[in-house]
């Protein structure tokens, strides 16, 4: 870790301790409070006086779970090495950036926090600057086909060549590597803060791919985008925010994929919306219900699958093709089971998406599998091979 990134780290887990040291003390009040209220108004003194020790005492806790670990994290920080590496270039530093910024990515962009991540570029374990010297540099096969990969919630380029439980697993998949052996396209991986609204990062994907279009080494035929998870909805995103501007990458865009993307909402995330609800209804409960509800914005959207500011329908231009997969982890598809739970996170309905979301194109489903088979499955690098395979690019 760099020196910014151990004082950040120490800064970020003081105020986290300290927000759970201050709702500990609120719940604490509640309870007392409510207790005094029974008692009528002889015990309204005695009320004052608790309230007031108890204030004092838990802000003494408070202002320790603050400073211990931030003066913890300056003073490592100054004895951090000049040439140690960033967190974000690690595999276990990234997976740990990313798992952060899906939880609270959107208030650390605010912040200017340097633990925030930026939507990049990412070629061998490093950023890659979309301008013409660092792609050429970067892509020196560069073809005229390029298959632009987009992570889900909590992850990163790495979870598309590793299992991000297991690590490196002895000859996983990777769509990448099949795509280019078998159609020779150019794999792109992107890198963004998950943690964001999807609206936001779909603005900047179209930023970022007019950049790669105009900056990359050879003319450009086509552009294929494959998404897994929250990562289709940050492409539909993208494509409409393309489809109301001036973005010369859409003309080249005919094929979408979304793996395991819930169109149509994520059942664990309206069960965290009801909880916080419930929790913030009760005195007693109510700083753990709104601890709850401080998840990111970027959770918050996979509610509905919201990819645009105002929730209006998404636009799919014209001539893009929108291609879904699906998975259960039920042998049986129809199973009760399969049909509740789906792939763990997204029900089969919901990643198939309907016409409310996108035009209904081809559909692949996984039985016995979960959301993170999708990222290396043969089935579903056939169904990739068959969809963006030069015999079956339609015209735009």
């Amino acid at each position: 870790m760099q020196s910014h990134e151990i004082a950040a780290s120490g800064s970020l887990a003081g105020r986290a301790l300290g927000s759970f040291g201050t709702a500990i003390r609120d719940t604490h009040l509640a309870i007392s409070g409510r207790v005094f209220r029974s008692l009528g108004p002889s015990a309204v003194p005695v009320q004052r006086t608790h309230d007031a020790i108890s204030a004092l005492a838990y802000g003494g806790v408070a202002l320790g779970l603050r400073q211990a670990p931030r003066a913890a994290g300056n003073a490592a920080a100054l004895r951090a090495r000049a040439d140690a590496p960033s967190l974000a270039d690690t595999v276990g530093g990234a997976f740990a950036l990313s798992a952060l910024n899906a939880a609270a990515g959107d208030r650390l962009e605010v912040e200017h926090d340097p633990l925030a991540v930026p939507m990049q570029l990412r070629a061998g374990g490093h950023p890659v600057d979309a301008e013409p010297a660092a792609l050429a540099h970067a892509y020196p096969d560069a073809t005229s086909r390029l298959v632009v990969f987009l992570h889900g919630l909590g992850g990163n380029e790495d979870v598309w060549r590793l299992d991000p439980f297991a690590r490196d697993v002895p000859g996983r998949l990777v769509y990448g590597d099949v795509l280019a052996a078998e159609i020779g396209v150019t794999p792109v991986y992107v890198r963004y803060n998950t943690g964001r609204r999807i609206s936001d990062n779909g603005r900047d994907l179209a930023s970022l791919l007019d950049h790669l279009v105009a900056g990359w080494p050879v003319a450009l035929e086509e552009i294929v985008i494959v998404g897994h998870s929250m990562g289709g909805l940050v492409a539909r995103s993208a494509l409409h925010v393309a489809g109301r501007g001036a973005h010369p990458w859409l003309e080249l865009v005919r094929t979408v994929v979304c793996l395991g993307s819930p169109h149509g909402g994520a059942p664990l995330e309206r069960g965290a919306n009801l909880l916080g609800r419930v929790l913030q209804a009760v005195p007693e409960t109510r700083p753990w219900g709104e601890m709850v509800d401080a998840r990111s914005a970027g959770i918050k959207d996979l509610r509905r699958g919201t990819v645009t500011d105002d929730e209006d329908l998404p636009h799919v231009p014209p001539g893009v093709v929108v291609h879904t997969v699906s998975a259960c982890v039920t042998a049986d598809r129809d199973h009760l089971v399969g049909r509740v739970v789906g792939d763990i996170l997204v029900q089969e309905t919901s990643a198939r998406g309907s016409n409310a979301t996108h035009p209904l194109c081809e559909h692949e489903h996984l039985d016995s599998a979960n959301h993170w088979t999708l990222l290396s499955h043969p089935d579903v690098a056939a169904a990739l091979i068959r969809w963006i395979g030069n015999e079956n690019v339609p015209e735009r």
